[in-house]
């Protein structure tokens, strides 16, 4: 869930944790850890218990370990105990399957095409997964390159998956883990994207609302995404369904639950945008707060202490020494 911000008087900028070749503005590098470390300097020593229904979330299954949102990863993602739920995003193919892919295109940092070539950047337009079908898009290699921004993640030849086949991966595999274990669920949409990148939003949230049924998991699982539409498109059509709406700029809660227009379940904004205040807020209105995307010890550390519901992570191998803090 790499993001750019847009500031309020224009431009733009990106969070920390996003591309290296994108520049960061000094004072917001500056103000940001303020609204989040100062609330949390003063953190205790030892155990951090995390309260009954906690979510600890393996990001795109266990970007940090694995090929990203691929079966291996969600598969990874579950050895670890403390790991409630797997976190992935959606796109749609030609022929209408719902494939779990963060960006609607293949990847030139991470994607192989079927013959093993590589995949320029300027090209990457080219390999549209909503211009594809599910056959073409399973030919492609979406983990023997690697990740450079994770060099700690296992290569291994591997595919884009649908939402089936990765449901049913967790069902054959970790039978233990099926019936207990939740779903977040991206829906990666833009207006922009609109027939071209994606269907129509009505259409894009029947397609995965009928497949969330059709597994059985409907129960088990929340819709998120930073695009307010497909939210207030379910929250009409679908109430039952739970919603995270997920934040990357800086306009503050008020804002961003006015511009939402309901109440979401789930309030998931980029980690060091979280304050007391906020939080505060959310609990009182009773919305769950739920950062991502938390890789490092000493952050998870600070969160638990502020009193956060859950968090995404691309490393859940590193959710023990948080809570034990070793």
């Amino acid at each position: 869930m790499t993001r750019r911000i847009k500031k309020d008087g224009g431009g733009t900028f990106c969070l920390p944790a996003s591309k290296p070749n994108c520049p960061t503005i000094a004072i917001f590098t500056l103000l940001l850890p303020m609204f989040f470390f100062l609330a949390c300097r003063k953190i205790p020593r030892g155990t951090l218990p995390t309260p009954p229904g906690f979510s600890w979330q393996g990001h795109r299954g266990s970007r940090g370990l694995m090929p990203e949102n691929s079966i291996p990863a969600f598969l990874k993602a579950l050895e670890y105990p403390e790991v409630t739920t797997l976190e992935l995003d959606l796109a749609v193919s030609k022929d209408n399957q719902l494939i779990v892919s963060h960006e609607p295109w293949f990847n030139a940092s991470i994607c192989l095409k079927a013959n093993g070539d590589s995949i320029r950047h300027k090209e990457e337009q080219q390999f549209l997964l909503y211009q594809m079908t599910t056959e073409a898009i399973r030919g492609f290699d979406c983990g023997s390159l690697g990740n450079p921004r994770f060099p700690g993640q296992q290569k291994q030849k591997t595919w884009k998956p649908t939402l089936r086949e990765v449901v049913e991966a967790v069902r054959a595999k970790r039978p233990d883990k099926a019936a207990t274990i939740h779903w977040n669920i991206e829906i990666k949409s833009q207006p922009a994207w609109d027939g071209l990148r994606h269907p129509p939003i009505e259409a894009f949230c029947e397609l995965v609302m009928a497949e969330l049924k059709a597994l059985g998991i409907e129960n088990q699982a929340n819709l998120q995404s930073f695009d307010v539409r497909p939210l207030q498109y379910l929250h009409r059509a679908h109430p039952s369904i739970k919603l995270a709406l997920l934040v990357e700029n800086i306009r503050g809660l008020d804002y961003n639950l006015s511009n939402l227009g309901f109440q979401p379940d789930i309030y998931s904004p980029y980690y060091r945008l979280v304050s007391r205040k906020t939080l505060k807020t959310c609990h009182q209105k009773g919305i769950q707060v739920i950062p991502w995307t938390v890789n490092e010890v000493k952050d998870m550390r600070a969160l638990l202490h502020l009193g956060v519901d859950g968090m995404i992570t691309d490393y859940p191998d590193r959710i023990r020494a948080a809570v034990k803090g070793e």
